[in-house]
């Protein structure tokens, strides 16, 4: 079915107020472990998280809401002291603090506006509560407004929220606006030193950012012409994001960069031609913007599809400033899109992102500057 014109706009990111260097929270992450462990032996842990994790070289920086990450100071710590909790505080504790956290984030995003959108859609992956605080926003300010949660998807949670706002748009909404706050370094567990679990810990971060669907809003943005979604057959265990005491918890199995380049060209295609493109014409000139799950991601798809290095600038850019912010992620490679002036309009942006499931998700998009 054809979407209605929808163009994304007004992006505006909220940065996270603690923020480290990829050195430094490496570092951080090895005495917590030691910590953790009881044993003392940081030069051990350090040399495992080195081994496994992603280093400084695609990693520069990464932001957090919570100060624990900022020094070592273990009763002092909100969420990791790790003297009581060898694996964290337990959820509830990390709940709260997600819960007062998204409402401090969505009432500065707001800050001195008196007119509400038709439509709030409030992504997240990383915290519950009910009410939300998109629900706790549009009551206080006496909007005339409803609020959708897209929650719980992982990192390709903003294509699905694009389509609810394009559903929105086409039944009459005037104005929809989309909000990510996730909060991804709340659920770090020291307690378990697995390879797996050092990799998801060296590269998710912090970020929230806001940004507007509307009908043909007359200023630059991103039209929307296309989007899909499937999930791939017999790789349910792949990827899973579940809820366990000490917060959530993520499996990511090593082949989850093979499983996407297998189903990736077939799935690209039918994308394309969703667009009306071929899958060669979208190849060839658009720009890339790749969820950043990892380094691997990036550069296997690069590689898959012959991709000009400039291709997946943006995401590689995205990745080293900021890490990986779940579903939060991609709209920051839109942006930055956007803002770019080397993408010239009319330039076709591929989006592309994977989560849980195992799901592929992608959008085409069409700068409009």
């Amino acid at each position: 079915m054809p979407l209605p014109p929808v163009v994304l706009h007004a992006f505006q990111a909220h940065l996270p107020g603690h923020a480290g260097t990829q050195d430094e929270i490496l570092d951080w992450l090895a005495a917590a472990h030691a910590r953790a462990a009881g044993d003392g032996d940081e030069g051990r842990y350090r040399r495992l998280v080195r081994r496994f994790g992603c280093g400084s070289d695609r990693i520069e920086a990464r932001r957090a809401y919570l100060e624990d990450f900022r020094h070592r100071d273990w009763p002092r710590m909100r969420i990791f002291d790790l003297d009581r909790h060898p694996a964290g505080s337990p959820c509830g504790e990390r709940m709260a603090f997600f819960s007062e956290t998204a409402e401090r984030i969505l009432a500065d995003l707001y800050a001195g506006e008196e007119a509400g959108p038709g439509t709030l859609v409030h992504v997240t992956c990383t915290g519950y509560a009910s009410p939300s605080a998109a629900q706790r926003l549009v009551a206080a300010r006496g909007w005339d407004a409803e609020v959708l949660h897209a929650y719980h998807m992982g990192c390709y949670a903003s294509l699905p929220a694009v389509r609810a706002a394009a559903g929105r748009l086409a039944l009459g909404a005037h104005r929809v606006d989309l909000v990510h706050t996730e909060l991804c370094t709340l659920h770090m567990d020291p307690s378990r030193h697995d390879p797996e679990t050092l990799v998801t810990q060296t590269l998710f971060a912090d970020g929230a950012v806001r940004y507007r669907a509307a009908a043909n809003p007359g200023r630059p943005g991103l039209a929307v012409l296309a989007t899909r979604e499937e999930i791939v057959p017999g790789t349910g265990d792949a990827m899973t994001w579940v809820v366990s005491e000490a917060g959530m918890r993520m499996t990511l199995s090593r082949r989850v960069p093979e499983l996407i380049r297998a189903a990736l060209p077939d799935f690209l295609a039918r994308l394309a031609r969703d667009a009306g493109l071929d899958r060669e014409a979208l190849v060839a000139r658009a720009r890339f913007a790749i969820h950043p799950g990892g380094p691997r991601i990036i550069d296997g798809i690069r590689d898959l599809l012959g991709l000009d290095p400039l291709q997946v600038e943006a995401s590689n850019r995205v990745l080293r400033a900021r890490g990986n912010m779940s579903s939060a992620t991609l709209p920051h490679v839109w942006m930055d899109l956007l803002e770019d002036p080397d993408v010239p309009s009319g330039t076709p942006v591929a989006a592309l992102a994977f989560g849980p499931g195992l799901t592929l998700a992608g959008a085409v998009l069409r700068k409009d500057a």
